[in-house]
This record gives structure tokens, sequence and C-alpha cells, in this order.
């Protein structure tokens, strides 16, 4: 092939490249296990600084947090310059009991609409639903990038840790308040901790509908298969955090096991990073 063909075909696809890469998205989910004041070791106090340091490392687009308190969530926001976020406690819909608050980079994207639900038969109430332990809720938010005025919808969940019923209704609640409020098809990210593994009916019953990113990426998902370690350094094969994507085509998807410096985990569950790029 001739040299200069050559250079040319190089420079498009450079191109190609850059232009997809920035106007790719990233979205992040990350329990960030709430602040117990009985930790020792594990202390929010000393996981905290690297916390915000690695999220803004990764820089996502948009990060879904879970099991964060008022505390927490008023930290990572003084801590994170390049985001404001939205999300209320789930015990009182204000500031008390733990936020699926979502965090957004207030350079890229606007808040075009918001709000919290509660998982159960009372969505609109303060309630617990089906045979869940405790109150859960999903908040989400209608976002628009600044310079592309592309829409985005961003859901961020924590599903009960012990009601089967719960979770699989939580499921089906979800995909059908994303079907009411996308009636023009825009792009949607579903984030969270699931709290069960892909095979389960609450996970196929979201599959159904919003592609999981990690089975649909167009590379082999970075770092290890779980998401769970439990502060222990134990093989990672637990997936129970996920962010789903649909309208977008997924590029990469990264499961980031970054330590402390004295090797313990940041929290007991690990980030997932997903890159996409509108279909």
């Amino acid at each position: 092939m001739n040299k200069r063909i050559i250079i040319v075909l190089v420079l498009i696809f450079s191109f190609t490249t850059t232009k997809a890469l920035c106007q790719s998205v990233k979205a992040m989910t990350y329990n960030i296990k709430y602040d117990n004041t009985s930790d020792t070791i594990n202390n929010w106090n000393f996981r905290k600084a690297k916390m915000a340091a690695l999220i803004q490392h990764y820089s996502p687009s948009f990060l879904g947090i879970q099991e964060g308190l008022h505390n927490q969530v008023s930290y990572l926001d003084s801590n994170l310059p390049n985001y404001n976020y939205i999300g209320v406690g789930r015990d009182d819909g204000k500031q008390k009991g733990e936020y699926s608050a979502i965090y957004y980079n207030k350079n890229n994207f606007k808040v075009i609409k918001s709000n919290t639900f509660w998982l159960s038969t009372t969505p609109n109430k303060i309630s617990v639903g089906w045979d869940a332990a405790m109150e859960r809720i999903c908040t989400y938010g209608l976002f628009q990038h600044k310079k592309t005025k592309q829409y985005y919808w961003v859901f961020n969940a924590h599903f009960d840790h012990i009601g089967v019923e719960a979770r699989k209704n939580s499921a089906k609640l979800i995909v059908e308040k994303i079907k009411n409020l996308n009636t023009k098809n825009y792009p949607v990210i579903l984030m969270g901790d699931f709290n069960v593994t892909p095979t389960t009916e609450a996970i196929t019953t979201i599959t159904n509908y919003i592609p999981d990113s990690y089975t649909n990426s167009l590379t082999t998902p970075y770092g290890p298969k779980g998401t769970f370690n439990g502060f222990t350094n134990r093989i990672l094969d637990h997936r129970i955090d996920y962010v789903f994507a649909k309208n977008l085509n997924v590029l990469s998807v990264k499961v980031i096991d970054d330590r402390l410096d004295n090797n313990k985990h940041i929290s007991d569950h690990l980030p997932v990073l997903a890159t996409v790029i509108k279909e």
C-alpha cells in the first residue's frame, strides 16, 4: 500500500477515535460503605481522601453512589470541585439515612429535572417495599450535555440485601418508571448496587429491557469479575454492582481495584466504570 495512503488512513482513524472519545460518557457506580462509627481500620475517615482522589482520577461524567450518609455526600461534594449532585436521604426524603446520590460533571452537563422514588408499592411516599428489610430508593435525573445538547436519563438504585420479592419488584418498578419517563427514547443509564448476581430474576428483568454494559462491551471488561470484596483479599467473583446502558454503545468497562497505601480496600465494593457513546 502506498505510504501516503497509509498516513491518510491513520489520520482518519485517529480523528474518528478522538472524536468518539470526546463524545463519550463515563458512568461509575460505587457503593462507598456507610460511615459506621464502629468501624476501626475501615473507618470512613481513613478512606475518604483516597476515594475522592480515585473519583477525580477516573473522572466519570456521572457517579452513582450507594450507602452515602449526609456527611459522606457532603464530603464528596466539597472535595469533587467539578461536580454537583442530586439526591436525598431515604429515611425522610431530605438528609436522613442513606442516599443513592448522582454526582455529575457540572462543566459538561446540566440537570433538566430530577427526583427520587421509593422501591415499594407506594413509590411517592417514604416506605418499605414488599419483604425488604428497610427503605430503598432510586434517584434519577434528566441531564443535557452542554456542548452536544444530547439528553441522558440517569438512574441510580440500591436494592435490598434481604428481600427476594423486593428485588424482583424493584426491578419491575424501575423498568416501568424508565418506560414512562423516556417518551423521547433518549439514552438511559441505570446503575447501582443490586445485591444479586447476573442470572437472578431481578437482573434479567432489567437486562430484558436495558443491556448490561459488562456483557455488552465492545472490548473485554478490565479488572476482577466480582465487585463485592467485604474488605477482604479474597478472589472476587461475586458481581452485584452494575451499569446498564440503553441506546448506547459500550466502549469499555472497568472494575477498579485501586487500594489504600496499606493495601486495604477503599470500600467493601469496587467501583464499576463504563464508557459509553450514543448509538
